[in-house]
């Protein structure tokens, strides 16, 4: 049993960078989407990985399948149409997220245009779904650098978003910092989703951003504790679905996130912090 779940990445350098790469996606946008979730922003890391697409395709058209001009092209974009979406919403009557969905849906559509017109079938599939067990060096380094840019960052600004999560009134009148913090969490969340488009594409890079996350919030409460269990559950979700990947041969981005939203099913019925059965089941007297 041990040499089954050992042996392919002893065996394969591929497996091993598909590995490193994983973890270092685990470590680095679980605890982001555990913030997305707590601002009630879920959503919106769904329309910012879609957000990405146009300026990879403009890297893509410039220099070929070239991460760091797809990576550059594509924090460029999901960064730009988070601050127009934010101007508009200021600006005009329209609600933030109305904008970010016009925004995200025509960034969509160029990104698909520009790609299908100048590329193949291939290279859309490419961008669109990820190649993880295509990492290589290059690619390991650049999300091992957004990792820790991004932990390292979001250890700065922890007490503040924590803070705005649960009462920014409070915050804005004590602080002039909440906007900073804002800016900078949006940054946090464009520069994950650009480390994962590479490995799981811009559909699903998201997935391993908010599954985890909200996966986590039927095992605990506070919010270092959610972290480390949405960690773990990214993690556990990549190992289990390299595996299944290379023994039953199918693709290991939809694997990966298939597994993270099994994990999030069984969850949501035996979570000990409200998953169903345990809302379900009868509680003592003056516990209900």
């Amino acid at each position: 049993m041990i040499d089954a779940v050992t042996q392919p990445f002893i065996e394969f350098a591929f497996m091993r960078r598909a590995l490193v790469g994983c973890l270092a996606l685990s470590i680095g946008a679980p605890p982001i989407g555990v913030f997305l979730m707590l601002r009630r922003m879920s959503l919106m890391g769904d329309a910012m990985s879609h957000a990405i697409l146009p300026g990879a395709a403009i890297g893509y058209l410039i220099a070929g399948l070239s991460l760091p001009m797809m990576s550059l092209g594509g924090f460029a974009a999901g960064l730009a149409v988070a601050i127009l979406a934010g101007l508009v919403a200021r600006a005009t009557i329209l609600r933030e997220d109305a904008s970010l969905a016009a925004f995200y849906l025509l960034s969509l559509a160029l990104g698909v245009f520009i790609i299908s017109v100048k590329g193949s079938n291939i290279d859309l599939l490419h961008v669109l779904f990820g190649t993880v067990l295509a990492l290589d060096n290059a690619a390991l380094l650049l999300v091992a650098a957004i990792t820790t840019v991004s932990s390292l960052v979001l250890a700065i600004i922890y007490r503040p978003l924590v803070l705005e999560c649960f009462d920014p009134q409070f915050l804005r009148s004590v602080s002039s910092t909440s906007s900073v913090t804002h800016l900078l969490f949006l940054v946090l969340v464009v520069l994950n989703l650009v480390s994962g488009f590479q490995a799981l594409g811009t559909l699903m890079a998201v997935g391993i951003m908010l599954l985890p996350a909200i996966t986590a919030r039927f095992w605990a409460e506070d919010v270092p504790g959610l972290i480390v269990v949405a960690v773990g559950t990214a993690f556990a979700a990549s190992c289990l679905g390299l595996l299944l990947s290379y023994y039953v041969n199918v693709p290991t981005g939809p694997a990966i996130i298939l597994l993270c939203g099994a994990f999030y099913l069984v969850s949501m019925n035996v979570g000990t912090k409200g998953g169903l059965i345990w809302t379900l089941a009868p509680r003592k007297h003056l516990e209900a």
